[in-house]
């Protein structure tokens, strides 16, 4: 059952997609915040974002479980050190029982466009799927865009790719079907996800080939199982799972000290270069698998089981690129070619350009794509000039390469509240951002860029777009993000009214 919106066919107070830690994150504040008009719109049929939508083999974050979870929900019975997917999933899903979410929730219901309305200030969100009726709109006063970053896969555009006779699926899309028993099987990528899945699959295979583009800088995992006796001073010590997890959280951070003076992340690359020479004995495997660019550049990974996966003998690293794929085969950049069964995408996803095809319209017919013509920029990362009543979570810069992205989510929540609380007090039923302040804030986001590991670290990532800008990353430490949105200047924003506003 979904809470009905105000009134007959009224608009909702907040329209929320998604259903991962943004959007749930989202409803849980709006409902201690006394508001319950809301709906969120799931495009599956169940909750969980990116921890419901990657199912591949040894899916795990990698951002310790106590500082991976709502600062005002710690779970006390984390198995792990470094939590897996299935467990993330089964504490998204109690979050949601917990806070009685899913009556407000509309499962299999996509967003496919949203277009501000300048007589209601309101938003139309159109959907479609079978929670949908044709045609269907949705209307709501302010919309939410919690569906974060990752969520279209990058599938690079091989030559011959649509000519393969083989099976071929995305990390995030894991075809379960698929029995790799003894099959020849190529990966193509080396990212966050092709680390943790390569170990489970690379024993089970027949063969493995990995194609890597740019060998990633990898630290050991420090994983293991929480002890009981931990799990019993979480649960029965006040205080005990808050200072860990805060002591979690200063170690993550002071990696944020590296990226504005690279020298200082020498320490770090020692160790990677340790934990690369203890693992893999092989000078010349050792010798593709050592990054030429500054550690931190591309995001620095965390494994300890992916090195001697790649030293087996049915797996083998091929740093040629790849020229061509056939109806059978993979041929290398240098001629070698590899007869294969299936491939296996762990290539990432669409960051900076996940918005080149969204159908959203802004004030007085502004296109998302016009307003971002030279580049997607927001306003700590929430909100769009030109864009009333619209807040970005996990939006344009406000992405983290060294701590737990729980924390911005609620940085961003109380900000959102913050404009929505601002909004009600000045009787508006408009708040967008100022044009002047949009701009003054992204100049200093890219003069903060300068000089730091993404943009002068010697390699190209998902934090930069196509012209080398960097458009994902938050440019200081997360400590300076909490400061800047604890508290919105009332003049940074501008607050209008229709006459039809409140009906």
């Amino acid at each position: 059952m979904v809470t009905p919106a105000a009134g007959p066919g009224g608009p909702y107070k907040v329209v929320i997609v998604g259903t991962g830690f943004s959007g749930l994150g989202m409803a849980i504040a709006l409902k201690r915040n006394g508001i319950h008009d809301f709906v969120v719109l799931e495009k599956a049929g169940e909750v969980g974002g990116t921890w419901r939508e990657n199912t591949y083999p040894g899916c795990a974050c990698d951002i310790m479980s106590l500082l991976y979870s709502y600062s005002f929900e710690p779970k006390s019975d984390w198995s792990r050190m470094f939590p897996e997917q299935r467990e993330l999933l089964a504490y998204i899903k109690d979050i949601v029982a917990k806070y009685d979410l899913e009556q407000h929730i509309r499962f299999r219901t996509e967003v496919t466009g949203a277009e501000y309305e300048d007589a209601t200030d309101t938003w139309r969100v159109t959907v479609d799927g079978a929670g949908a009726a044709d045609g269907e709109v949705v209307r709501g006063r302010t919309l939410v865009a919690g569906m974060g970053p990752l969520h279209h896969p990058s599938v690079p555009d091989l030559p011959g790719l649509e000519n393969f006779g083989g099976t071929t699926f995305h990390s995030a899309r894991w075809d379960h079907d698929y029995d790799l028993t003894g099959k020849r099987v190529a990966v193509v990528g080396t990212g966050a996800s092709a680390i943790q899945f390569v170990p489970k699959i690379a024993g089970k295979v027949g063969r493995l080939t990995v194609f890597q583009r740019t060998p990633p800088w990898i630290l050991p995992k420090p994983d293991r199982r929480i002890s009981g006796v931990e799990r019993a001073l979480f649960r029965r010590v006040p205080g005990v799972q808050r200072a860990y997890r805060n002591g979690v959280y200063l170690v993550q951070e002071s990696f944020v000290l590296g990226f504005k003076n690279p020298r200082l992340l020498k320490a770090a690359g020692s160790l990677a270069r340790l934990h690369l020479a203890r693992q893999v004995p092989d000078p010349e495997l050792r010798r593709r698998l050592t990054p030429d660019y500054t550690m931190g550049c591309k995001r620095t990974l965390v494994s300890s089981d992916y090195y001697p996966a790649l030293t087996r003998p049915n797996v083998e690293l091929t740093t040629a690129g790849i020229a061509e794929v056939r109806e059978h085969s993979i041929v290398a950049g240098d001629g070698t070619e590899h007869e294969v069964d299936a491939i296996i995408f762990g290539t990432g996803f669409h960051v900076t350009d996940a918005f080149e095809d969204a159908h959203i319209v802004g004030r007085h017919g502004l296109r998302i794509q016009d307003a971002w013509k030279d580049g997607m920029r927001a306003h700590m990362g929430v909100t769009v000039a030109g864009f009333p009543n619209l807040f970005l979570l996990i939006g344009p810069n406000s992405g983290l390469g060294h701590n737990s992205m729980i924390f911005m989510i609620e940085a961003q929540i109380r900000y959102v509240l913050q404009c929505l609380k601002l909004l009600d007090a000045r009787g508006g039923s408009r708040i967008a951002v100022r044009d002047d302040v949009e701009d003054r804030f992204n100049r200093w986001v890219q003069r903060k860029s300068e000089g730091a590991v993404w943009v002068a670290g010697g390699c190209r990532s998902w934090y930069l777009d196509a012209d080398g800008v960097n458009r994902a990353a938050w440019p200081a430490s997360t400590v300076n993000y909490w400061l800047r949105t604890r508290r919105i200047d009332p003049s940074d924003f501008e607050i209008g009214r229709v006459a039809t506003a409140g009906r």
